[in-house]
């Protein structure tokens, strides 16, 4: 244990930057982020937050759907990802990013050449001056867990929780601007799920008494989830067509303002401050109905796959399937359709299927009274091969080794 390193104590410092850009250039953008992460590294942070949007700038309207910026942003990103490599901690910064065919305002987690997560925005404002939903999609609508972001194979979704491995209860989650402003924002379930540093990527112009709201929110907000809370806005240089912005920082910690960016400022700020970790864990201890609201708003049930291990048995495919069955049914329902269930008779019978709520039910079983080896498919769904390797007595060598032959074949 070393008294001079803050990490011994508990404490770990976060940095908060409102840097100063230039609309839709991604490539000025991300030389004053690398300066500015600079800066935060000699300052001893470990982690370093940056505005909504800040790779690109925000308020640029529908030149967030020209491929030549969009391929800007990615060249941008890749930039950064070779430049943290010399630094100790890690960036978050915001940058649009397509995804599956959709475009996503996304918080993007880089450090020492590899990118953590993209964690996509879940609510997307749409009233007064904000028209996110022209270019963004909401991250609850993500289909995808993995990304390809400059080339590494990154994870992407808004249930995402960064932990360190060498810093005790240093759990970070990244949430954008709007998802604060929400009743139930992201973070508060992160918080339950063990986050004790939640960071807000911002844009938020300025208008009279937002600075006031701002500073309620997250103060409320670190209070209610006994957490840290980081907040930074868009500032110097965003787009200024019919907005203003004030490049406003600020770090809570569990209701205590422990430090904030001058507003308005002609320079880019940086802020810092010390978050006591150890003192968070313990109050949540304390809080003993911190603990009964997890337990109340815990769900899936003790599953290792909840705590990131990568167990996909039995029971982790059947709520795949339970959850598939569920949406299934209530999309009939909407549109006044049927459910047809494509099992066999030997599937029946064997239990080859999902029960209860899975892929056993459905409003209509159009092969329920057949058996497996009189409806021979293309290819076997099961295992995505062609249907002789699984079903066909004249390929012994292979259909034997194949469960659905094995089963099917005694009926």
């Amino acid at each position: 244990m070393s008294f001079r390193n803050i990490h011994d104590h508990g404490l770990v410092r976060i940095a908060c930057a409102a840097p100063r850009l230039k609309v839709a250039d991604p490539a000025f953008n991300v030389a004053e982020t690398i300066a500015m992460l600079r800066r935060a590294d000699e300052s001893g942070a470990s982690l370093t937050l940056f505005p909504e949007l800040g790779i690109s700038a925000y308020a640029i309207d529908d030149l967030l759907q020209q491929n030549a910026l969009l391929d800007a942003v990615r060249e941008a990103l890749g930039l950064l990802v070779e430049e943290s490599r010399a630094l100790r901690g890690v960036a978050v910064v915001g940058a649009p990013l397509r995804v599956e065919g959709r475009l996503f305002n996304c918080a993007v987690a880089i450090h020492r050449g590899r990118i953590l997560a993209a964690v996509p925005k879940t609510y997307l404002p749409n009233y007064r001056e904000f028209y996110e939903r022209r270019q963004f999609a909401s991250g609850e609508r993500a289909g995808a867990l993995y990304v390809d972001l400059c080339g590494q194979e990154v994870p992407f979704g808004t249930d995402i929780l960064l932990a360190a491995a060498d810093i005790p209860d240093f759990v970070v989650h990244m949430e954008i601007c709007e998802d604060v402003w929400t009743p139930i924002p992201p973070s508060s379930f992160a918080a339950l799920a063990g986050a004790t540093v939640l960071l807000n990527l911002s844009a938020s112009n300025v208008t009279i008494g937002k600075s006031d709201w701002r500073h309620a929110l997250c103060k409320a907000h670190s209070g209610r989830c006994i957490a840290a809370y980081a907040y930074s806005a868009a500032g110097t240089g965003e787009s200024t067509t019919d907005l203003a912005w004030d490049g406003q920082a600020m770090i809570y910690e569990n209701g205590a303002l422990l430090a904030e960016a001058e507003r308005f400022a002609a320079e880019p700020q940086l802020i810092l401050a010390d978050v006591d970790l150890e003192r968070l864990a313990m109050d949540r201890i304390r809080q003993n109905t911190f603990g009964d609201s997890a337990d109340v708003n815990r769900i899936d049930i003790g599953h290792p796959f909840a705590q990131g291990q990568p167990v996909y048995d039995i029971t982790f495919e059947n709520v795949q399937a339970g959850a598939r069955t569920s949406v299934l049914f209530r999309l009939a329902n909407r549109h006044n359709a049927l459910v047809m269930d494509t099992g066999d008779l030997s599937e029946l019978a064997l239990g080859w299927c999902t029960y209860g709520i899975g892929d056993h039910m459905s409003h209509y079983n159009v092969n329920g009274s057949v058996p497996r080896r009189s409806v021979p498919p293309d290819r076997c769904t099961r295992h995505a091969v062609p249907a002789a390797a699984c079903m066909s007595p004249d390929n012994l060598s292979s259909a034997t080794e194949s469960p659905c032959y094995r089963k099917s074949r005694y009926l």
